[in-house]
């Protein structure tokens, strides 16, 4: 066997590899939901009818990153359908009409799944959740630019490296541009927060309006 022919039957099977591996690792957003909803961690929402909530329309631009659906979300089967959410979209500088229908915005929150209430508010996202469904989920989002990470858990998760409590990273929003973009959860209960810190209002809600107004503007060619 010459050398040639050597060379082109191991560019063969290495091409071979590579697309059965990527066809193993890139399932379909429908796949993906399928074995969201058979998993055994899940059980308990599907017995009760209850199923993953989130957005992931493939000519989503910006990922939204927040904790998990509240109770009213889960009751609507609408992701931010809440005070909490019209406040996001005052943020964003979008309606709600665009928010929910431009295809513009992913939502993958932490968890898909309302974790019920606790002491002082509503629970945290279930570990490992977000470790074994985002990942699946974004191989299918190329066109992601910006994601925002509302809260400490979509904070810790995304910004490993960082050490900062939720004030201090938001605080310093503009190191982790252009992918990430750290916010305070827009919940009425953080009223006071937003009262104490002036500059979320006067610094980083203008540059994330400017930076969605822009991406908005690209995607229209």
């Amino acid at each position: 066997i010459s050398f040639r022919v050597l060379i082109f039957h191991i560019f063969q099977i290495d091409f071979i590899y590579s697309f059965l591996i990527s066809s193993i690792m890139l399932k379909n957003l429908n796949e993906i939901t399928s074995s969201i909803i058979a998993d055994p961690q899940n059980k308990d929402f599907t017995q009760r009818g209850i199923f993953p909530l989130f957005s992931a329309p493939k000519t989503a631009r910006i990922n939204i990153v927040g904790q998990a659906p509240g109770l009213k979300a889960e009751q609507t089967r609408l992701y931010w359908n809440d005070k909490s959410g019209d406040r996001l979209r005052d943020w964003l500088g979008v309606d709600y009409d665009y928010f929910y229908n431009s295809g513009i915005f992913a939502v993958l929150p932490m968890d898909f799944y309302y974790p019920g209430k606790g002491k002082s508010g509503d629970l945290p996202p279930r570990s490992g959740f977000a470790e074994k469904w985002h990942p699946q989920i974004l191989e299918n989002l190329p066109n992601i630019q910006l994601t925002l990470l509302i809260g400490q858990y979509a904070q810790k998760f995304y910004l490993s490296d960082n050490k900062n409590n939720v004030t201090e990273t938001v605080k310093n929003y503009q190191k982790f541009l252009p992918h990430f973009i750290p916010l305070v959860h827009p919940s009425p209960r953080n009223q006071f927060w937003i009262e104490r810190n002036p500059w979320f209002g006067e610094k980083v809600i203008p540059d994330l309006q400017k930076l969605v107004k822009r991406i908005i503007n690209e995607s229209k060619g």
